[in-house]
């Protein structure tokens, strides 16, 4: 029987009315049908036969796809931190930058990238080309960087960075939205980490790359060190943008180098792994439905509050050159000794991110990281010498390590609908970013070299994602609680997930009772 005539539908009406549908037929009481429980239940996990082709689909999406955005990410945080690189540079003194006005161009970066954050996030879900959307804006921020080196005052330098912010919005939360839409929730912290070690490589790199510019290349050809690190870098990232359109694969479904085999594997986890398709139950409606959902769910609120927490107290990246500059040693040097930390974060991250995967938990991988970067914010704020003040920022690097893990429990927290997913990443993307609007004006002159309040600041950062944490856990708790109840008692089901069950069972190639099943068992990972 088709799943159309499991609703009774025929044709464009009805046989009967959804809402007698939902009264006379107890989806609870057909499960408990011998026969269709056990065809429930074989639909409700991967056969062997698909347990191999999903091996081989998951090795073909991490050698392609991850190795892309990744490399897309090392440039995204290149070309929006070459600001801090060129600060060291002789930026400040060729613009003529007085007082706050630095910091004034580090945060406006962020007014536009959190003003483009939700919009472009629902347009990627309704466009449906991850390819053609994010390989352009790469173009786009890629060229904007370039022309950077083109400014000659402070007004000049503030458009350029909000135009920046703009154009670069669309990437982070697009490939968030865009990697839940391949991966299960026990893949994604991995994969998120994986993904989140471009912006750290950046960090190690990106200085590596600046110090080189600046023994090389300053004063060739009339450019200042800092106009040519904009220029290259610049030219790099769009070269990396047409790539991007023409390798990257959109979805599933649309992917032609994957097998109907893989394509059916690909669709059926996703569903398994969320109790429901992985699609939209709507069609133009939806994306201003998915964000009006987003919006209705405190988890929404709770992660964003938290991610705030976690990316103000990781708001001393802007200022790294800065800080390493204290130690004492030329400005080449204070650059170099901005790699070791990154990289050791970035073999740390990956461990991190597979022990969060492979034990199934979030909330203590976002946990302890807490006060070890709160250890070394105090061992930089209070000592003078150069051995404890440079341990203190591998220490203080810790804070990295809670991105992997945040940007995997968001997906796993609102995993269902797309759209619901996409808004929901964009808003909480958007408050988390917000941070660094203000942040930047906590690192002054005045308070340097230990910038006490500017890390006391950050301690409580972290106090704040602490609790926000502590919050979400409760709450989920709470929800998988309620879980186990609708499993226990003889729910009779809305209408509105009634059309869920629909679009899972037309994907699944079963009736509505079996899709029903799938599930039966689903929790949020914790």
């Amino acid at each position: 029987m088709s799943v159309m005539r499991d609703l009774g539908y025929h044709g464009d009406k009805p046989e009967i009315a959804h809402d007698e549908y939902v009264r006379d037929h107890d989806l609870m009481g057909q499960e408990k049908d011998a026969g269709l429980h056990c065809e429930a239940m074989h639909f409700g996990a991967l056969s062997s036969e698909e347990l191999v082709i999903e091996q081989k689909l998951r090795r073909k999406i991490d050698r392609l796809i991850i190795p892309l955005v990744i490399l897309v990410y090392l440039m995204n945080y290149i070309d929006r931190n070459n600001y801090a690189a060129a600060r060291l540079q002789g930026l400040e003194k060729d613009l003529h930058l007085v007082g706050s006005q630095y910091q004034t161009g580090l945060s406006i970066l962020f007014v536009g990238y959190i003003l483009m954050q939700v919009p472009s996030n629902l347009l990627l879900n309704y466009a449906g080309r991850p390819s053609w959307y994010l390989g352009f804006f790469t173009c786009a921020w890629g060229l904007v960087s370039a022309l950077t080196s083109l400014v000659h005052n402070y007004g000049e330098i503030v458009a350029c960075r909000f135009i920046l912010g703009l154009v670069e919005a669309p990437f982070f939360a697009g490939v968030l939205f865009y990697l839940s839409k391949w991966y299960t929730k026990r893949e994604l912290s991995l994969r998120m980490a994986i993904f989140y070690s471009g912006s750290l490589i950046s960090g190690a790199f990106g200085n590596l790359i600046a110090a080189g510019i600046l023994s090389g290349l300053a004063g060739s050809r009339g450019l200042a060190a800092w106009q040519w690190l904009y220029i290259i870098e610049g030219a790099i990232t769009c070269f990396i943008g047409l790539i991007i359109v023409v390798v990257l694969p959109d979805f599933p479904d649309t992917w032609n180098g994957l097998s109907p085999e893989m394509k059916l594997v690909a669709n059926r986890r996703l569903a398994i792994d969320a109790a429901e398709a992985d699609v939209d139950a709507s069609g133009g409606m939806s994306q201003l439905t998915g964000l009006k959902l987003a919006m209705m769910d405190p988890k929404t609120y709770i992660l964003a509050l938290m991610y705030h927490g976690i990316t103000g107290a990781a708001g001393f990246q802007n200022f790294f050159p800065s800080l390493t500059a204290t130690l004492g040693y030329s400005r080449t040097i204070s650059l170099l000794l901005v790699a070791p930390p990154y990289i050791f974060m970035v073999l740390w991250s990956f461990g991190h991110s597979l022990a969060s995967d492979k034990v199934g938990n979030r909330f203590w991988f976002v946990i302890y990281p807490v006060p070890v970067t709160i250890i070394g914010f105090l061992i930089f704020m209070f000592t003078d010498s150069f051995g404890p003040r440079y341990f203190s920022f591998f220490l203080m690097n810790f804070v990295f390590a809670m991105n992997g893990t945040i940007y995997a429990w968001i997906a796993n927290a609102i995993p269902r609908p797309p759209a619901k997913r996409a808004a929901a990443l964009a808003f909480i993307n958007s408050i988390g970013n917000a941070a660094s609007i203000w942040t930047p004006f906590t690192y002054t002159k005045s308070s340097a070299t230990h910038y006490r309040p500017a890390l006391g600041i950050c301690i409580g950062l972290q106090a704040v994602a602490a609790i926000s944490a502590i919050v979400l856990r409760l709450y989920l708790q709470m929800q998988n609680r309620q879980l186990e109840r609708l499993e226990a008692e003889d729910v009779r089901l809305q209408e509105s997930d009634v059309r869920k069950l629909q679009k899972t069972a037309e994907f699944e190639g079963v009736d509505i009772a079996a899709a029903r099943m799938l599930q039966k068992g689903y929790r949020y990972m914790i």
